[in-house]
């Protein structure tokens, strides 16, 4: 019997505090799985879970690209508190983003916003998805800082808000190469750094800090770690990884 034709990627992040005395205890964890597919298409399913700070929140997320790393369609459903938030589905066309989504606070809800121009890419909150979106800055350039254009689910810095299409510019930063540890191994990775100078992905607390990834340096911009400074205090690990 011949097996399946599609390569996989699997792992674990865990969630950990730097907060002042809290420092290294778990937060939250995130289960990714990545398929990609002989044609060069590829889907991320994703289940990430935020303990703290309150309320809780589960997302599970399944996220498809084409062969030339853009969005084709996403799937959203979201928990928080342990209440059920909302579910989405959302479509990427050549000139507009679609989506069809309900929950107890929007009822039912149909959008069509038009893209107005390139975007990058679709951000769809889990920390796999924050890594694999890096392979839009071109590391050949060497060391610099480009424009990062995006559409989402949730503008919320958790994606703890009911999907909806919503537009995030920020800035992306290649820092540059380095040999990483983590739990999961020992990889050749690339060093990036989310900015956000200018409030595009602004919170009740103001601008999103700075947001430090380093993800595997080959095609498949697999996270390592990273984390979150500032008023947030997150740091996040890959412990487990499987690839088959």
């Amino acid at each position: 019997m011949t097996g399946m034709a599609h390569k996989t990627i699997s792992g674990k992040i865990l969630y950990t505090s730097r907060k002042p005395g809290r420092e290294g205890e778990e937060r939250g964890r995130e289960y990714f799985t990545f398929t990609r597919h002989t044609d060069g298409c590829r889907t991320l399913r994703a289940l990430c879970e935020i303990d703290e700070p309150a309320p809780t929140v589960m997302r599970d997320i399944t996220y498809s690209l084409d062969a030339n790393d853009m969005p084709t369609d996403c799937f959203v459903r979201l928990t928080v508190g342990d209440r059920f938030m909302g579910a989405g589905l959302f479509r990427m066309n050549a000139d507009e983003i679609e989506c069809e989504s309900f929950g107890p606070s929007i009822g039912r809800l149909s959008q069509k916003v038009p893209t107005n121009g390139p975007y990058d890419g679709f951000g769809t909150h889990p920390i796999q998805g924050d890594a694999y979106i890096t392979k839009k800055v071109d590391k050949s350039k060497g060391p610099h800082i480009a424009p990062l254009r995006t559409f989402l689910p949730s503008p919320d810095h958790r994606g703890a808000t009911p999907p909806m299409i919503a537009e995030v510019n920020i800035f992306l930063q290649y820092v540059g190469d380095e040999t990483v540890t983590v739990a999961a191994g020992t990889f050749e990775a690339s060093h990036f750094r989310f900015t956000d100078p200018e409030g595009g992905m602004a919170t009740t607390d103001g601008a999103h800090p700075d947001y430090d990834v380093w993800v595997t340096a080959d095609e498949d911009a697999i996270f390592l770690k990273g984390g979150v400074g500032g008023y947030m205090q997150t740091w996040y690990e890959l412990t487990e990884l499987t690839r088959r």
